[in-house]
């Protein structure tokens, strides 16, 4: 067995590398820059870790996310591997203490938040150690047109050229496109660098898009079906956080909250709350960080819709960490919609981006909004809609989305179509959907009565239609290049030049359309547990839980739930059959091995 065999199997407790993570760590090991993108829960962080291992100096992790470091650093030392943090969480004199252990070789890997760089204690600690590897987490946050661009980004390939011996330099990034790929290696200035892309694809998620006229009744449902699992709320506004957290309670679950607007004290507490299993619901704006490693979680529910594609997936990935079913269930409104363009028009200033660039950044906003907006609506694969976006596909058929499962029919909507298109061209395509619908519905709107458009020919002819109806006939003809939404703040409808054909009679147009329009999708329960002996599996986590109290750190830290199903199925009862179950290092075995051994033969006696 070659070195990063034996690393692999001795800290991390595998036999063999997932896709992708020996191309990365050869390369690394070799001296040559990498650009890694990977789906979250790949195992993105044993590319570098490994790697750290086995060269001479230490390895500096880049990250953005304080929560991430704490987390990495605690799941590291319980692996026997000595590592550390520096950022704003510590006070200076712990700063100065963390580097004087450093600088002893205490440490083999160090997280670093960015901002901490060009300090003049950071870099002195640099110059007078052997820097051997930077590892840049989150790379996707040096690019001005991600949704998650951080100034401070922009500096490390400066930091990078001061050293007098260039360490070699690995980038990682679970979210790209392939705009956002090209900035990542020009703006960090990776040289001769080894891409590695394995897909953006997570197997173990199933996706699905919900549109409930009451959203509360909805999610208190989809809750109930979810007992004692740990899951995710991410809601748009702070405001909304409140309320539905406030809901959970009411209703009985262990529910906590997470934004920008309570201190940070609360903030921590709240977050180890839920990361300790002492709540085990969080609901959370997009603050609560991409860097939460929290791998039991086993669903995440978006009551809002997220402003892009790129952010919706990523917090959707924090579902299934460890490789078991997930669900990702986004509860859809067009109010979302109206919220989202708020934000846009009412941004942040940001002094580091020209007038032009806030300008062509509000359009790529706009842009990404209507990629959000057509995942919500499309009838056609979940899945494979996120993949093309990336750049990605796994053809049209996944049979582990709410769509694929989902019972549609295609059904022919061409009249509806061209009454639809008739009044957008006749009302001087210059209104929205909303608008288009009342009309044809021969509604008599303040605002309808207002345009005089109760005069118009359309008016009242798709009188039989309901609104619903008549927007997802619209989103069809969107989605099929008939017809435009303008990325803008005021989506105006607009027929484009294919769509004459359709007009004029010369073609048909089908669109997928739910059987049964009133029963909705409830998304489908997971559980990867059902095969195991349910009693010895609660028997484990009580020994798991022993074991994280003692250390002060989560449960799954210790182990994660899919090391201790497999443990169930296993059965190991001497030490070679233990260090056969995935997840389980030399390390932990001597930490933990003979404890999980004895609970497992009292149940197998």
């Amino acid at each position: 067995m070659d070195g990063k065999h034996q690393v692999l199997k001795r800290y991390f407790g595998h036999s063999s590398f997932r896709n992708g993570q020996e191309d990365v760590i050869d390369s690394l090991i070799n001296g040559r820059d990498v650009l890694s993108v990977m789906p979250t829960g790949a195992g993105k962080s044993v590319c570098y870790q490994v790697p750290a291992l086995l060269l001479d100096g230490i390895t500096l992790v880049v990250s953005p996310l304080i929560s991430l470091m704490k987390d990495q650093v605690a799941a590291l030392i319980q692996m026997g591997i000595p590592a550390a943090y520096i950022n704003s969480s510590l006070e200076s004199n712990q700063v100065t203490k963390a580097l004087e252990y450093a600088a002893r070789g205490k440490y083999k890997i160090i997280y670093v938040a960015p901002e901490r760089l060009h300090t003049w204690e950071f870099q002195k600690f640099c110059q007078s150690v052997k820097i051997s590897l930077i590892a840049i987490d989150e790379a996707h946050c040096v690019s001005q047109w991600g949704p998650d661009f951080r100034p401070s980004y922009l500096k490390i390939a400066e930091f990078i050229d001061g050293f007098e011996v260039r360490p070699v330099v690995g980038a990682f990034t679970a979210t790209a496109t392939a705009e956002v790929k090209k900035d990542i290696l020009n703006l960090l200035n990776l040289k001769n660098p080894e891409v590695v892309t394995t897909g953006f694809d997570r197997p173990n998620l199933y996706f699905t898009v919900l549109s409930p006229k009451n959203k509360n009744q909805t999610l208190l449902s989809l809750l109930s079906e979810r007992k004692d699992k740990s899951g995710i709320i991410y809601c748009t506004t702070r405001k909304n956080v409140e309320t539905v957290c406030g809901l959970l309670i009411e209703n009985g679950f262990a529910a906590t909250r997470y934004h920008a607007g309570l201190k940070d004290d609360e903030r921590r507490r709240n977050q180890d709350d839920f990361v300790y299993d002492r709540k085990q619901i969080m609901v959370a704006t997009n603050a609560f960080g991409m860097g939460i490693d929290k791998s039991d979680v086993a669903f995440v529910i978006h009551y809002n819709m997220p402003k892009d594609l790129e952010g919706y997936y990523q917090e959707a990935g924090r579902a299934g960490r460890d490789g078991s079913d997930a669900d990702c269930i986004l509860l859809y409104s067009t109010k979302d919609v109206a919220t989202i363009k708020y934000f846009i028009e009412n941004p942040n200033e940001n002094e580091d981006l020209t007038q032009e660039e806030q300008e062509l950044l509000k359009d790529r906003q706009y842009e990404r909004l209507e990629h959000m907006k057509k995942y919500c609506t499309t009838k056609d694969c979940l899945r494979n809609y996120i993949l093309k976006y990336f750049g990605d596909d796994c053809g049209d058929y996944c049979g582990k989305c709410g769509n694929c499962l989902s019972n549609f029919e295609l059904v022919d909507v061409t009249v509806a179509a061209q009454k639809i298109m008739s009044c957008v061209i006749k009302t001087g395509q210059k209104y929205g959907k909303r608008m288009i619908a009342d009309v044809l519905r021969g509604r008599e709107t303040k605002r309808l009565l207002e345009c005089g458009l109760e005069t118009q020919s359309t008016y009242g002819i798709m009188a039989d239609y309901s609104k619903d109806e008549i927007y997802n006939i619209i989103d069809g003809l969107i989605f099929q290049g008939y017809m435009q939404n303008s990325a803008d703040q005021y989506s105006v409808l607009k027929v484009l030049p294919q769509s004459h054909c359709v007009l004029y009679g010369n073609e048909k147009v089908e669109i997928k359309l739910k059987k049964n329009r009133a029963k909705q999708a409830k998304g489908k329960k997971s559980d990867d547990s059902y095969d195991v002996d349910g009693k010895l599996l609660i028997a484990l986590k009580v020994v798991r839980t022993y074991f994280a109290k003692k250390a002060n750190v989560p449960a799954f830290v210790v182990f994660s739930d899919a090391t201790l199903v497999d443990m169930c199925r296993k059965k190991p009862t001497t030490k070679e059959e233990f260090l056969e179950v995935s997840g389980v290092g030399e390390i932990k075995y001597e930490r933990y091995g003979k404890a999980f051994i004895e609970a497992i033969k009292r149940f197998s006696s």
